[in-house]
Parts: structure tokens; C-alpha cells; sequence
């Protein structure tokens, strides 16, 4: 049960090989002017991997993540890295944020302060999870109720008997799982983009909305023109992993396609936080092992069940939940519509993600 000061510190040896090795990056033949339907463009990969090479710091994120306490402890044979950031507020509220995938810790740079103060303040506790960044690779058998049984009994370990619990992507999958494993504890869930493992396959019957049918039409897309990376996540990740593993430029391609498309608009997040992932990924080798999440869901053979904790569900302007869906496996008590921000909430539209989880929050 020990818990112990982390810090990180990257040997800079390992910072001058990934330049060198992105001075060598061997270029693909692509076909011409056919613009992102066929994946990333050269135009753009070049214009990110220049920036990568001569003017991107990683010790500034390096320095950012270190300006708050960071801790590593083992659970269930894994020694799992997290930020633990209590307010100045001694009664503040507990909560846990789980990032998703391609995401990270980094995600939750822009919202801990303003969490963390003001009139209706949290404690933040932000894990890197199993196979994701500082936690670093594992075994097999973590999915999500695996994960969310970690961070249950982590939750304990720091002393919180009630909290709350929010997660986008992945962490959508994660936080209604730690309700459902420790729902004496869990006060209520939030989550943000939401989808499938979230919400069940089969939509049910009924008319729906102008704006559902959009949804619907944007979900139906991604099942047939946007889904590849999760077959191959789900199905092949080792085979994956040697790109991942030997090349940055094709790390920075994976992950970067989906901070482009899944972005609104489109293309709309900053380059630096781009190449935060993308660094991150790289540094810690876990682009292979981040992958085995998807594995792990799809072959676990465990399907979310009926959850009775109070769930609270966003919807920003990229996002494709719909109530009717989700409520045949949660208890929503709370749902909410946005016309800016996108599957990256925490880190597009910091503010509007700040004031969506206060507002869920308030009065539970």
C-alpha cells in the first residue's frame, strides 16, 4: 500500500535519439491531391515533424506535469503513476478523471487549476492507466473493469469514501465500470465522448431528432470509413507495435490523425499538443502497449450491465451519444448538449468542460 513521489525526468540521451531519428525519417509515396481520405497527407505530417525536430520542448510539458504531485503505487501487480492535486479547499470534492485513448494525463493540464479553485472545488486524482504513459506496459487482462477496480481501490488508498468520477473515450468505458464496482463509494458518474461500450450496438426503435440523425449518420460513418485502427488495435496490436515502437514519425502519424479528425472543427488542436502526445507516447514506448486496450475489450468476454449509479452524459460538438441509447445501460440523470468542442473536451474547450462538471456536480 505504499505510495511514492514520482518525478519525471526524461534522460536527455533518449530526447537526442528521437530527433536524430526524426532527422532520418524515411517518406512515404502517397497518392497526390486526394487530401485526408486515405489517412494523414505528407503536407501535414512534414509541417508537425519540422516543428518536432527544431522548435517543439518537451521539457516544458515536462515541467508543467512536474509543477504538480505526482505519485506511483502498486495495485493488483501493477505500479500505477497518477497526479494527485488537492485543493486549497480541505472540504473540496474528490474526483477522478480518466483520459481516453490516444490521450493522456496531459489532456487535464488546462482544467486542474480552475477545478481546483474557486467556490465549488475538487481533489483531483488523474491516473496514467494500465499499458498508458508513466504507468507503463502490462500484463494481459486489464480492461476496463479491471482498471476501474485499480482506481477503486486507489480511490481508498488516498482516503476519499466519496467521489465522483468523469472520463471521455476510453475513460467513458472506465467510469461507468468503477460505479458499477464500487458503488458505495461512487457518488455518480460523468462522461464525455461517449459511444459504443458506453451505449449498447442495436439503436432501439423510435423517431428521432433532427439532431440524433446527424449522430446517427456521423456514427454510422466512422463504423464504415473510420474504424480501422480499432479492428487493428483489437485484433493485431503486437504487429502494430514495431511501427510504434521504431518509428516517431509513424507514432505521430497514428495518434495524430485522430487529434485531427476528432477535433471540432476539424484540424483545430494546437500542434504543441499534438507533439505532447505524440512525445509522450513515444518516450515511454507505450504506443503498442496503449493499443492492448482495445484487445482486452473485445476479447474479455465482460459487457458493461445495467449501472444504478447517477450518470451524467455531455455531449459536445463532435460527440455521437444519444439518450435513448444510453439509458438502456445507465441512469442518467443528466444530460447536456454543446455546439463547440470535441472528443478532447478537457483540452479544446477547457472552460466549457470546467463549468459542465460543476454543473453536474452541484448538489449531488
Amino acid at each position: 500500500m505504499t505510495i511514492t513521489p514520482f518525478r519525471i525526468a526524461i534522460p536527455q540521451a533518449d530526447l537526442d535519439d528521437l530527433r536524430a531519428r526524426l532527422t532520418n525519417t524515411r517518406r512515404p509515396a502517397q497518392v497526390p491531391d486526394v487530401g485526408w481520405s486515405r489517412g494523414v497527407p505528407l503536407e501535414w505530417l512534414e509541417e508537425l515533424l519540422a516543428q518536432w525536430t527544431t522548435s517543439y520542448d518537451w521539457r516544458e510539458t515536462e515541467a508543467r506535469l512536474n509543477a504538480y504531485p505526482q505519485f506511483t503505487t502498486e495495485i493488483d501487480g501493477q505500479n500505477i503513476h497518477f497526479l494527485h492535486v488537492r485543493s486549497p479547499h480541505e472540504n473540496a470534492t474528490p474526483l477522478i478523471l480518466l483520459h481516453g485513448w490516444p490521450g493522456s494525463v496531459v489532456e487535464f493540464l488546462d482544467v486542474i487549476e480552475p477545478l481546483t479553485a474557486g467556490d465549488e472545488p475538487f481533489h483531483l486524482v488523474i491516473p496514467s492507466h494500465p499499458n498508458f504513459g508513466f504507468t507503463g506496459p502490462a500484463g494481459a487482462g486489464w480492461d476496463s473493469h479491471r482498471i476501474a477496480t485499480a482506481y477503486a481501490e486507489l480511490m481508498a488508498r488516498l482516503g476519499y469514501e466519496r467521489y465522483f468520477a468523469q472520463g471521455g473515450d476510453f475513460g467513458a468505458f472506465i467510469a461507468p465500470d468503477l460505479g458499477r464496482v464500487d458503488a458505495e463509494h461512487v457518488v455518480a458518474v460523468h462522461v464525455n465522448a461517449a459511444t459504443v461500450g458506453f451505449m449498447p450496438f442495436e439503436a432501439p426503435e423510435g423517431d428521432f431528432s433532427e439532431a440524433e440523425k446527424v449522430r446517427l449518420e456521423r456514427r454510422q460513418r466512422f463504423m464504415d470509413d473510420g474504424g480501422g485502427y480499432f479492428q487493428i488495435q483489437a485484433s493485431r496490436p503486437h504487429t502494430l507495435g514495431f511501427g510504434l515502437a521504431d518509428s516517431p514519425a509513424g507514432q505521430l502519424a497514428w495518434i495524430g490523425e485522430k487529434f485531427h479528425d476528432w477535433a471540432h472543427p476539424a484540424g483545430s488542436i494546437a500542434a504543441r499538443h499534438v507533439l505532447d502526445h505524440a512525445t509522450l507516447y513515444w518516450l515511454t514506448n507505450t504506443g503498442s502497449s496503449s493499443a492492448q486496450l482495445y484487445y482486452e475489450s473485445m476479447h474479455s468476454g465482460r459487457w458493461p450491465t445495467p449501472s444504478t449509479v447517477p450518470t451524467g452524459v455531455a455531449n459536445f460538438a463532435e460527440d455521437v451519444a444519444i439518450r435513448r441509447f444510453a439509458e438502456q445501460l445507465n441512469t442518467i440523470v443528466h444530460w447536456a448538449e454543446y455546439d463547440r468542442g470535441g472528443h478532447f473536451a478537457a483540452l479544446e474547450v477547457p472552460d466549457l468542460f470546467v463549468e459542465e462538471v460543476r454543473s453536474f456536480v452541484r448538489g449531488r
